[in-house]
């Protein structure tokens, strides 16, 4: 029998629970190099698929990703200008992690947003404008998957580190599906430390401008419980898929967030001019019913974040993320401690 497209993609997806990573072992080539700047580029079948940064900003992300038709599915503004495209929040970049609030330091903004303001204000900000300091590898290798395991350090206005964050990014391929599963820890490595209850905060991607929904072209929000657009913010679910056109195409961007992770299923910081994060830090910032999600790390303590994102074709059915979820959530990420 002859199986639809999204429906291969879905069993090709479920085989992941089978390997010891998580991914599919499809025979594709990837490498993986470091560039001349520190960052390093992760090409399949010797082509540019996603570049990691950590020389542009207060924080290192991945940035132009390509998806399975070979369209970029990352807004280019900051890194690049694109006639027509938006140049709001320009401390949205790619595809990283950011908190607003570590410490009282804040690696979500940049100078460049905080150079908006008046004078006064800007000075005052700078004061607690934080970064995600890159300090090395644990490992970069290639093969039928790609891997980036960087070890960095969040750290105050001094440069005095405050948390210590493995960041382990894996690339694979799944039919006309591309995957990246992104793997955080956060470790209180430099003594006890408070991460605070702010809405800017999480593992995020910017997606393609014409994807959003306030482009009123078709992009489509919907999560794991059936909420659409604007009525997704805030709420928690397993997963979130942002969909629309690119370029003349239908693509998509999912976003699930494993069981074992942070207070699974997370909330989402889902906007309908284009950022998808999850976050399990701003609880009553975005619902001012809820309890804080403020939380007390003690020296040595260790907050993991496990999510996969799923670039792909179609909408969400046609995709099959709601099958994919499943594969992913039977799976068992390898810890990261070094």
């Amino acid at each position: 029998m002859i199986r639809p497209c999204w429906q291969r993609v879905v069993l090709r997806l479920a085989v992941v629970g089978c390997t010891a990573t998580g991914l599919a072992r499809a025979a594709e080539p990837f490498e993986v190099a470091k560039t001349a700047t520190g960052g390093a580029i992760v090409r399949l079948h010797g082509e540019p698929i996603a570049e990691y940064f950590v020389d542009r900003a207060n924080k290192p992300f991945l940035w132009r990703i390509i998806g399975p038709t070979g369209k970029a599915m990352t807004r280019a503004f900051p890194m690049a200008d694109e006639p027509g495209e938006t140049t709001d929040h320009v401390h949205q970049r790619g595809l990283t992690f950011a908190h607003q609030g570590v410490a009282g330091f804040d690696t979500w903004v940049e100078a460049a947003t905080i150079g908006y303001g008046e004078d006064a204000k800007k000075a005052e900000k700078m004061t607690t404008l934080g970064a995600i300091r890159h300090r090395g590898y644990r490992a970069l290798a290639g093969g039928t998957t790609a891997v980036i395991h960087a070890h960095n350090d969040i750290v105050d206005a001094a440069n005095r580190p405050l948390v210590a964050e493995e960041r382990r990014m894996t690339f694979a391929t799944a039919d006309s599906a591309r995957i990246i599963d992104v793997d955080i820890d956060l470790v209180a490595a430099h003594g006890p430390v408070q991460l605070a209850d702010m809405k800017d905060a999480g593992v995020y991607i910017r997606v393609p401008d014409s994807m959003a929904v306030d482009r009123r072209a078709g992009g489509t929000i919907v999560n794991s419980a059936g909420d659409r657009d604007a009525e997704a913010w805030s709420k928690h679910a397993a997963w979130v898929d942002y969909h629309g056109p690119v370029e003349g195409e239908h693509l998509g961007i999912a976003i699930l967030n494993h069981p074992s992770s942070f207070r699974h299923p997370t909330a989402w910081h889902v906007r309908t001019y284009g950022l998808f994060c999850a976050n399990p830090f701003g609880m009553k910032q975005m619902n001012p019913e809820a309890e804080s999600g403020a939380v007390a790390l003690a020296a040595g303590d260790r907050i993991s974040l496990r999510h996969r994102f799923i670039f792909h074709e179609g909408d969400e059915e046609q995709a099959g993320i709601g099958r994919a979820y499943e594969a992913y959530a039977a799976t068992t990420p390898a810890p990261l401690a070094p």
